[in-house]
């Protein structure tokens, strides 16, 4: 080594710049003799100039960027605070220092008359820039200043640091100087340059803190990181409060820290955006071009029709298993590609510049280690050498490794942050363009797979721009290993490069299969979701026909198929496994093969074998991630093509609707012709419409005229093919089918508008919601669950009136609204809000109806026929013209006939009537109990149950909003949905073990003992190459023979395969079992989600319920596996490498206890933290798909109202919430990793120093594998820890999915006890007391109900909303159960059945008509137990024979998502449909008319008479006139019967049916006609 310095010294000599310096400085600048000695020194001359140049250089270096800041100076900088004055101050003090010592060489050099002249330049020099360097430093304190939210200056840290570094050298030669003469020789410099040296002390303790001014003190409240100093940020030292809090009391989303202004996600949106637009309309362009090139024009010069047709074929092709190769085509190039990448590399440049940096420096100072090494060998061989080049080497080593460190976290807290930021970029986008999204581009995606896009493909963006670096870093790490691989063995390097170059197409073919494999089960995975999804949201349904086990085997079908290509995934998992570990053993294996026999003059010695094995070390990381980031951007290429096409699909055509004020009419239509997408049959044909302000225009026509279709158009919803609408204000909206948010009942009304409490009240009393607040237990501020669960159908339709009557709006599009709610309140809502003398009379109002009864009132009616205006005009004339509409009228409404002469007066006498009824308490608020009851559903059960189970405490926090105080006022029961259950503290070690049980113990046992034996193998492999090592020292000048050799490389390459080998089992038999632990907790949990009661599904979100089948499901699928293997490896690895070092240096032990220690308590303060911020980060993940569920819903809504904008600030805020709890789980990590690497970094450096301190008794080969194993424990710790916070995390998903596996079910679906086959046969029903309550702590919804219903009875039932009709239906079919009393079918008590049993016999035709995605005849007859031909006459009594013989797939006919492209009267007699198959001999009626026109009301009446005349049928009155042909009629009052007899004495008796039927305007002599 000294040789080797002496050499450069005498070269340096040599040169002239050396001269030069010597006189510069009056004495010796370098001379080789200085290292040499036991104790060197600098010399004085090399510690008077490049020691003090090279911080200084460094000071000047940052001028520019400093003083532009303090120039440009904006806002007015911060107050002046003690901590600037003392730095001002220690810069002051030490000018005055440079200038004192400039005066004391002039004064001794000109002062004094005999030694004039006599210092050398470097006296007068060094002062003078000393004192410009602290001028600079005293501007440059008041740039930070100046410079807006700086807290302190990292350049002026790093200057400080270093100042103070070079002058330690100084320092200690003055010290020993004066030591070695024992006397002081130049008292004044010596004073000078310690005092200079104690203020440089204090200048750097000053600049490592923080100078917070005072008005920025409440932000670092809020977020500590905009007040950490330097040090603080590059060690995470500022997110120290969190780590101590999250250790103490887990975590609540209240304790997490407010968002900087740009981890925003409107900051974020905004940016992207602007991007966006501008790369999407250039590929825009680019694709119109692709379009229209002349080239491929054959393939366009076919017709449209064509090309369907041959999509058609392909589709029917691709079911048989051939691809259909034109609808390929079609589809992979229908839309703008190739923009999104460009998008996000403009959008976040600045942070991938400094992330590439910082990788960069990383990358450098990776591969001095391996060199530090080869030192540090040589110097254990050369007994001669000094001790302080071991020392320093040790020194080096761990500076190396520091520096590494530092940067290494710098540039992965830049890459996670950037891929926080695509992912929320992404999502918001996905979520902008939801809301302008065109019909046709909506058909494309069904909301499961939008959701998709938000959830799964942002996370692989997310994903891959975390790694994003590795790209070239990869590529450039394996091409310097490479070269200094040659510089330690020459061309044999190139065997272990021919080696690596083989394993890269293996590679590459194992990423194309696993692409395939990805693709498909994304597929799966999506269908599986759909069907869960229409599950959850059909569950009433599947309850009452008993069909869950068909929906059980099509979900269960699906994910077979989904574990099929797990396991093929698993499979290739393994293989490419086996590559991966055999791969490092025999690059090595080939290179030390190759050279050792290329000639026997090759003997491998200590220093190349560790080095190039430490070299080898290096490749293995990038070689490990190349294929892994080819398999994550084919994944993500998969989601690009994805979000691509979602993101480039076309908006909604804005000019459709146009607002022109040179119309004089409200709304007008001009000769438009609407479809619903492009290329499709028109549903509106030449519609000419004007409606002029302030009139009541409504809209009549049979099912299916396109009456919805006509006001969608108006809203600019459908696609317009020629003509346009014009509109003049602002619109309001109430669609056919109300759609209502997860929020209180106050904001669904509001809809983002103002309190206005007389207003507000208002708009209740018109809409008679008045009485049903009473009932609610939070009054307005009751909270109601998703899609309305805890509403009656009439209170959703109510409370959608009641927004658009308060919103104020200037045209009103009414679909509607009156049919679902009772004919009474329908004509209150008319009189009230809707008609001539409502709340909104001066209001244009388009009013589409299915009741005769309000036509007289109406200033103009327009009647549709077959998607084309027939006729518009007055009531009066349109009479007269006895055209379609009298027709219509004729038919359906004789008795409106009666009441026409009188109609004037008919109001009149009506308002009398009404105010009289809702005089007496008689007139009770429209809402089921069982609504209010699902309340306080699940809070008392859920809590006692959470405190039974292992007495784990759940925390339940409320969202800290102002709501807060209002919360705890409200009545017991009013929040209905329960903040999700988050398990809080450490996950129960039972997890693990119900995991392992589900992977199965003998996999799990087999599969750790392969690893073992890998491991060993591995120990092993490096303990022979130690050994070989020796030889070059046993055969030193000798020839090597030839059989040792092939020993040694023998040997050596077994143990290396056996390594891949035994890998290989130990993963398959991880696979085999991981995809039986799949199965078995995915069927678990879908089996027991199919027998929870109903009462579970009303109270718990379905986004929840999906969010266990998708994110937790999948994190079992594939996460928990990996990461079980991951962390297996890594503790193996670990136990290794401290193994092999105490085994080279038993000191070492003594240091691994406290290492152990520190190691120990920063994993638990970790983990206590991160753990809990992934929960957060889950749960505050789920309002963010679910608002987005809600959002897709209702988009005609807040479109028509105007409302995108509040909907996106609305996600924003939910979307920042959630980023809350994943920015500090990003920086928890780096916390962790940096803390880990310190201890990393000290394992290295005590293994080396016990090497140099031992090093007479140690081999060299030791000494180089303790080393080269150290090196490599500073990963191998941090994937430790982050692999057991990995888990932690991810079994969380076990405990979720087993928390829904465990709830409490339904009764048996099939018991001990059959009913006859044939029961029941005759039909009779007697209820025996019958009481029943929701919940054990809850009022009776139905009080003692008993009475004797005879086979085939007709029995009408009546009673105000809320008087426990649709209860009684409940407790029919056992959806709730019996408190006491008990219900006899035939004589059998229905209790006593299974549920299946008894819910098979029966038939419903339910409130509203629920359709399942799948063919027409799966929703007929999902058990195929029917023949077509059954089918078919089913349909012909149901009336949709025609229509169904008319589709060009007949009974295959595919029903989309909830049935929506069938009208919603065609759902109701698909539903006739499914009761007329049933054939049993009860069948229950659930204001089954609520959502159809007269006309369709008529088929089902008509058909019901005729085909169900043998039953006893249960008729649930919607509309009195259905149920006065009824045998009996039952009155319910609050759950009691309060009347029951035939009509007619009912109507003698004049009781409460009386005044029903009065308020109905039907009279006792029509009754009697009936």
């Amino acid at each position: 080594m000294s040789g080797h310095l002496s050499g450069v010294g005498a070269h340096l000599q040599a040169a002239m710049p050396a001269a030069a310096l010597d006189e510069y400085c009056g004495s010796t600048f370098w001379n080789a003799s200085f290292l040499d000695t036991p104790e060197p020194d600098l010399p004085v001359c090399l510690e008077q100039t490049v020691l003090v140049w090279l911080p200084l250089g460094f000071l000047w270096l940052c001028g520019p960027w400093h003083l532009a800041a303090l120039f440009r100076g904006r806002g007015k900088p911060s107050q002046v605070s003690r901590l600037y004055l003392s730095k001002q101050l220690v810069a002051g003090l030490l000018f005055i220092i440079a200038i004192a010592g400039l005066a004391l060489t002039l004064g001794e050099d000109y002062g004094a008359p005999s030694g004039a002249g006599s210092h050398a330049l470097v006296f007068y020099v060094n002062p003078i820039i000393y004192a410009i360097s602290w001028m600079l430093v005293l501007l440059y304190q008041e740039g930070v200043r100046r410079r807006e939210g700086a807290v302190d200056s990292s350049t002026l840290f790093l200057f400080w640091l270093l100042l103070v570094c070079c002058d330690v050298f100084p320092f200690q030669t003055i010290l020993r100087e004066a030591l070695r003469l024992g006397e002081v020789p130049d008292i004044p410099r010596y004073s000078l340059f310690y005092a200079s040296f104690a203020l440089e002390l204090v200048g750097l303790v000053l600049s490592a803190l923080a100078d917070v001014p005072r008005q920025a003190a409440e932000v670092v409240k809020k977020n500590p990181e905009a007040g950490a100093a330097f040090l603080s940020r590059i060690t995470f030292n500022w997110f120290n409060s969190m780590v101590v809090n999250g250790y103490k009391r887990p975590l609540v989303q209240e304790d997490l820290w407010e968002l900087k202004e740009a981890d925003s996600t409107s900051q974020i949106h905004r940016h992207f955006h602007s991007h966006m637009e501008s790369q999407l309309g250039a590929a825009r362009l680019r694709y119109a071009k692709k379009k229209s090139d002349p080239r491929p024009a054959k393939q366009n010069g076919v017709s449209q029709d064509v090309l369907m047709m041959e999509e058609m074929e392909g589709k029917k092709k691709d079911k048989k298993g051939k691809k259909g190769k034109e609808e390929k085509v079609k589809e992979d190039e229908n839309y703008p590609q190739g923009w999104l990448i460009f998008t996000i590399f403009k959008c976040f440049k600045r942070t991938l510049i400094e992330s590439a940096f910082f990788k960069l420096l990383q990358d450098l100072l990776a591969f001095v280690s391996p060199q530090l090494l080869k030192l540090m060998i040589s110097f254990t061989k050369n007994e001669e050498a000094p001790d302080w080049h071991g020392y320093m080497y040790s020194v080096l080593l761990v500076l190396v490794a520091v520096l590494q460190s530092l940067f290494l976290q710098q540039y992965f807290q830049r890459c996670f942050v950037l891929g926080m930021k695509v992912r929320t970029s992404i999502m918001a986008a996905v979520y902008k363009k939801a809301l302008v999204v065109s019909n046709s581009s909506r058909k494309e995606t069904t909301v499961g797979e939008t959701v998709n896009l938000m959830s799964a493909d942002a996370q692989r963006f997310n994903d891959i721009f975390s790694f994003i670096h590795l790209l070239w870093s990869c590529p450039l790490q394996i091409l310097l290993a490479i070269v200094f691989l040659w510089l330690e063995l020459g061309p044999s390097v190139l065997a272990g490069l021919a080696v690596m170059v083989l394993m890269v197409p293996i590679n590459g073919f194992l990423a194309t299969k696993a692409r395939k494999l990805q693709i498909k089960n994304m597929e799966h995975k999506d269908k599986r979701l759909k069907i869960m999804n229409e599950i959850l949201n059909g569950m009433k349904i599947l309850k009452l026909f008993a069909w869950e086990p068909s929906f059980q085997t099509q979900v269960e079908g699906i994910r077979g198929q989904e574990l099929q290509v797990m396991r093929k995934f698993a499979y290739l998992n393994s293989f490419s496994t086996f590559i991966f570990y055999c791969a490092p053993s025999l690059v090595s294996l080939a290179t030390f093969g190759v050279f050792v026999a290329v000639s026997s003059e090759n003997v491998l010695d200590a220093e190349k074998a560790f080095t190039s094995i430490a070299l080898f070390n290096i490749l293995r990381f990038p070689l490990t991630m190349l294929p892994m980031l080819i398999a994550i951007m084919v994944q993500t290429a998969v989601s690009k093509k994805r979000l691509e096409k979602f993101l480039g699909g076309d908006d909604l055509d804005p000019d459709i609707v146009r607002h022109d004020s040179s119309f004089n009419t409200a709304v007008s239509i001009c000769d438009g012709t609407f479809t619903w997408e492009k290329e499709v049959d028109p549903v509106l044909k030449n519609i000419s419409l004007d409606v002029g302000r302030g009139k009541l225009v409504a809209v009549v026509g049979a099912v299916g005229s396109g009456k919805s279709s006509l006001i969608s158009a108006i809203l600019g919803e459908l696609h317009s093919v020629k003509g346009f609408v014009n509109l003049q204000g602002s619109v309001a909206y109430v669609p056919q089918q109300a759609w209502i948010q997860n929020a209180t009942l106050r904001d669904n009304i509001l809809f983002g508008g103002p309190h206005d409490s007389d207003r507000f009240q208002g708009v209740l009393d018109a809409c008679a919601l008045g009485p049903d607040l009473e009932l609610l237990p939070g009054r307005d501020l009751t909270e109601i669950g998703e899609k309305g669960i805890n509403l009656s159908g009439g209170q959703k339709q109510r409370i959608s009136l009641a927004r658009a009557a308060y919103s104020h709006s200037d045209i009103y599009l009414l679909d509607d609204p009156l049919s679902a709610v009772d004919s009474h309140v329908g004509k209150h809502l008319f009189r009230e809000v809707i008609g001539p003398k409502g709340l909104l009379k001066d209001k244009t109002r388009i009013l589409v109806t299915h009741g005769v009864s309000f036509l007289p009132y109406v200033d103009e009616i327009v009647v549709l026929v077959e998607g084309a205006v027939s006729e518009v005009g007055s009531y009066q004339s349109l009479r007269a013209t006895k055209g379609a509409f009298s027709e219509f009228l004729d038919t359906y409404a004789k008795e409106e006939n009666r009441q026409q002469a009188p109609a004037a007066e008919a109001v009149g006498v009506e308002v009398e009537e009404e105010e009289e009824v809702s005089g007496g308490e008689d007139l009770q608020a429209d809402c089921a109990p069982e609504d209010v009851v699902t309340g306080t559903l699940k809070r008392e059960g859920s809590i006692r149950r959470s405190l039974r189970s292992q007495g784990s405490v759940r925390l339940r926090s409320n969202s800290s909003s102002p709501k807060k105080e209002l919360a705890t006022d409200m009545k017991k029961g009013q929040r209905l949905i329960e903040k999700e259950t988050m398990e809080t503290g450490q996950v129960k070690f039972s997890m693990y073990l119900q995991y392992l049980r589900a992977v199965g113990w003998g996999y799990s046992t087999m599969m750790f003992l392969m690893y073992l034996v890998q491991n060993v193998a591995f120990i092993g492999q490096n303990l022979w190459l130690s050994d070989w090592t020796t030889d070059s020292v046993d055969y030193f000048n000798m020839t090597y023979p030839a059989s040792k050799r092939d020993t040694r490389v023998g040997v050596f390459g077994a143990l290396g395969v056996a390594q891949g080998l035994f890998v290989f089992l130990g993963t398959l038999f991880m696979a085999e079992g991981s995809v039986s632990a799949s199965s078995i907790l995915h069927s678990r949990l879908l089996h027991t989600l199919l027998r929870v009661p109903m009462v579970f599904f009303d109270t718990t979100p379905t986004g929840r319920v999906v969010n266990r089948f998708a994110k937790d499901i999948f994190t079992v699928d594939e996460a928990l596996p990996q990461c079980f293997r991951s962390w297996i490896l890594c503790l193996l690895g670990v136990v290794g490498t401290l193994f092999v070092i105490c085994l080279t240096t038993p000191t070492f032990a003594v240091v691994i206890i406290p290492l152990a220690v520190v190691y120990y308590f920063v994993q638990r303060f970790y983990v206590g933290t991160s753990r809990q911020l992934r929960r957060l980060d889950s749960v505050s993940r789920s309002p963010i798909y679910s608002h987005f569920g809600e959002t897709v819903a209702g988009l005609s809504v807040i479109r028509a109202y105007g409302h995108q904008e509040r909907f996106l600030k609305h996600n924003e805020t939910t979307m920042d919430e959630n980023i809350k709890s994943v920015y500090p789980w990003i920086v928890s990590n780096r916390w962790l990793a940096i803390r880990l690497e310190f201890l990393g970094n000290l394992v290295v450096f005590f293994s080396a120093l016990f090497a140099v301190i031992a090093r007479k008794k140690l081999d060299s080969g030791l000494v180089g594998l303790s080393i080269s194993y150290s090196l490599n424990v500073t990963q191998t710790l941090n994937w430790l820890v982050r692999m057991t916070s990995e888990l932690e995390t991810n079994i969380v998903a076990v405990e979720r999915v087993s928390e829904y596996s465990e709830l409490e079910t339904e009764a048996e679906w099939a018991s001990e006890t059959r009913p006859p086959a044939k029961w029941p046969d005759a039909g009779r029903l007697q209820f025996d007391n019958y009481k029943v309550r929701y919940r054990p702590e809850l009022d009776l919804v139905l009080n003692g109900i008993s009475c004797d219903i005879s086979s085939t009875e007709k029995i009408g039932i009546v009673g105000r909303t809320g008087a426990g009709k649709s209860s009684l239906t409940n407790c029919l079919f056992r959806i709730i159960e019996a408190a006491e009393g008990r219900i006899l079918i035939d004589g059998i008590d229905i209790s006593k059945i299974g549920l299946h049993d008894l819910r098979n016999r029966l038939t419903i035709i339910p409130q509203d008509p629920v359709l399942f995605s799948g063919s027409l005849r799966m929703n007929l007859d999902p058990f195929e137990n029917f023949s077509d031909q059954e089918i078919w006459i089913a349909l012909e009594l149901s009336h949709l024979k025609e229509y169904v013989a008319g589709l060009e797939k007949g009974l295959q006919y595919e029903v989309s998502e909830g049935g929506e492209n069938l009208s919603v009267g065609q759902r109701q007699l698909l539903c006739l449909g499914r009761a007329l198959l049933r054939k049993s001999r009860i069948l229950i009626l659930d204001e089954a008319t609520a959502a159809v026109d007269l006309e369709t009301d008529d088929l089902i009446q008509t058909t019901i008479r005729k085909e169900f005349s043998h039953c006893t049928v249960l008729t649930i009155a919607h509309r009195l006139q259905s149920i006065m042909d009824s045998s009996r009629v039952m009155v319910l009052d609050a759950g009691r019967i309060v009347e029951f007899d035939s009509p007619e004495n009912l109507l003698e008796k004049q009781g409460y049916f009386y005044a029903m039927t009065k308020d109905a305007g039907i009279t006792t002599g029509e009754a009697t006609a009936l």
